[in-house]
C-alpha cells in the first residue's frame, strides 16, 4: 500500500511563505486526485487545493492567489506553495489521494479522498 508522508509545516510571520511536501513511498505513484486539506482547532476539515491526473487544479476562495499545488514529473511528490500567509491559514495540513478526478476531485471534498498522510502542522503568527 502507498503511504504519504508531508513535511514543510513550521512557524512563521504573516506575510511569510512555506512550501509543503508531500512524499509517495512507491517511485512515480499517481493518482486520479492528489490534494491538501487542513483543519484548525475547533472547526471542520477544509479542503485548501487539489490537483487531478490531468493537472486542473482548484482552490479553496480563501487560499486563490497565494497558494499554488503542483506535482513532481515522475508524480511521487506532491507540492503545496502558500505565500502572503495570514493567522487564519494556522492549520495541520493533510495531504491526500484518491480515485475520482474531474469534478469529484475540483469539488475538494475530503470523503472523495481515500489516503491521508499524518499531517505537518502550520503555525502563522501576527
Amino acid at each position: 500500500q502507498v503511504q504519504l508522508v508531508e513535511s514543510g509545516g513550521g512557524s512563521v510571520q504573516a506575510g511569510g511563505s512555506l512550501r509543503l511536501s508531500c512524499v509517495a513511498s512507491r517511485y512515480s505513484y499517481s493518482s486520479s486526485c492528489m490534494g491538501w486539506f487542513r483543519r484548525a482547532p475547533g472547526k471542520e476539515r477544509e479542503g485548501v487545493a487539489t490537483i487531478d491526473s490531468d493537472g486542473i487544479t482548484s482552490y479553496a476562495d480563501s487560499v486563490k492567489g497565494r497558494f499554488a499545488i503542483s506535482q513532481s514529473n515522475g508524480k511521487n511528490t506532491l507540492y503545496l506553495q502558500m505565500n502572503s500567509l495570514k493567522p487564519e491559514d494556522t492549520a495541520m495540513y493533510y495531504c491526500a489521494a484518491g480515485p475520482y478526478g474531474g469534478n469529484w476531485c475540483r469539488s475538494r471534498i475530503y470523503r472523495y479522498l481515500e489516503l491521508w498522510g499524518q499531517g505537518t502542522l502550520v503555525t502563522v503568527s501576527s
